[in-house]
């Protein structure tokens, strides 16, 4: 970042090459010209503004960073589960309705739960983000890999062995018209639950330790997750044919309960391995452009090639004949108004004589 200067420097310097971002200036003392070349621009002469404008761009890159940690991590599980069982057994444990519900969870609800967080001071705390830093991590690559092969072994084996683990009818090789099998139900819901307990590790994606740090103060998150459990209750015992669900029992509801809250456990399971010992090609969406380099002479003039090529001095160029011609005009105004008062003048003394 740099601030520009419109007044001279007092003081002598030597030669210095700045690595910036973006140019600023203040509004309300900064020169027309000066605000013409900058980038952004403090309305209020307030610096303190800056530090709020980075705080908030720094929440707003990790709340990306969050959704998309929590996107991958249930589409992988999701695709996965129903090609597979599309492929060994000609069935899919997860039908289309599911399919929906899944993805209203997975894009609208949880957007709205992740994008919510409140920015706080510790976001000054860590090293800026650079241009070229990596939109997915490793940390957080690391976090999709391990929950991702944690929530398929489960379902997978769910699916194959469920009904010898939970002492029910077998939903694999069903009939085609056949009524919602309880088996699969378990499938779904297990699959939800553990979603929704993955959506409270997605809110942290550097690595730390407590995940429910905030969690109170953020209401939309709560209201948001507490909502969705709700609806997946409402779903499950009475969707029916609707939703090709059949309601389960108490023991099999436990169980998909602690599977749900095993995700937090496996998540703190997670954290513990490092993540610089991880391959760096497990960066994704690497950024490729250069940061504007900015150089101060001995005269204390800054010159920008970058800012020289976008601009082209078009717009300067534009403002200076504006301005010229706003001076002749008051120029002539002013001539017109002094040979006015001279006629009036000339007038007033020859009617006193």
């Amino acid at each position: 970042m740099e601030l520009m200067m419109d007044q001279p420097l007092r003081k002598p310097m030597s030669d210095l090459q700045w690595k910036t971002e973006f140019s600023g200036l203040q509004g309300i003392a900064g020169t027309d010209v000066a605000k013409e070349a900058s980038d952004i621009i403090l309305t209020d002469d307030n610096f303190t503004s800056i530090v709020k404008a980075v705080m908030w761009g720094r929440n707003v890159y990790d709340s990306i960073s969050k959704f998309l940690q929590f996107q991958l991590t249930v589409n992988i599980v999701a695709v996965l589960t129903a090609f597979i069982g599309a492929v060994t057994v000609s069935d899919s444990p997860l039908k289309a309705v599911h399919m929906l519900w899944i993805n209203l969870i997975m894009d609208t609800l949880a957007s709205l739960a992740l994008a919510t967080e409140v920015p706080t001071d510790e976001l000054l705390t860590r090293k800026p983000y650079g241009r070229k830093k990596s939109l997915i991590s490793r940390t957080m690559m690391k976090n999709i890999l391990c929950h991702a092969l944690y929530q398929l072994v489960i379902l997978l084996t769910i699916f194959y062995y469920g009904d010898r683990l939970f002492d029910i009818k077998s939903g694999l090789y069903a009939p085609l018209f056949a009524p919602p099998s309880q088996h699969f139900t378990i499938v779904f819901n297990a699959f939800v639950m553990m979603t929704l307990f993955n959506e409270v590790n997605a809110r942290k994606v550097h690595n730390e330790r407590n995940v429910f740090k905030g969690l109170i103060s953020n209401r939309v998150f709560c209201i948001i997750w507490l909502s969705t459990f709700i609806g997946q209750i409402l779903i499950t015992q009475f969707g029916g044919a609707w939703f090709s669900t059949a309601p389960l029992n108490k023991s099999q509801w436990l169980v998909c309960l602690v599977l749900g809250l095993s995700t937090l456990i496996w998540g703190q399971v997670v954290a513990t391995i490092p993540s610089k010992k991880l391959p760096r090609n497990w960066k994704v969406g690497r950024g490729e452009v250069e940061p504007t380099v900015l150089l101060m002479n001995r005269d204390h003039q800054p010159r920008s090639r970058a800012l020289t090529a976008r601009r082209t001095g078009k717009s300067l160029w534009m403002r200076g004949m504006f301005l010229m011609a706003q001076h002749d005009s008051a120029e002539n105004k002013a001539e017109e108004l002094f040979i006015l008062d001279r006629s009036a003048c000339s007038t007033q003394m020859l009617c006193e004589v």
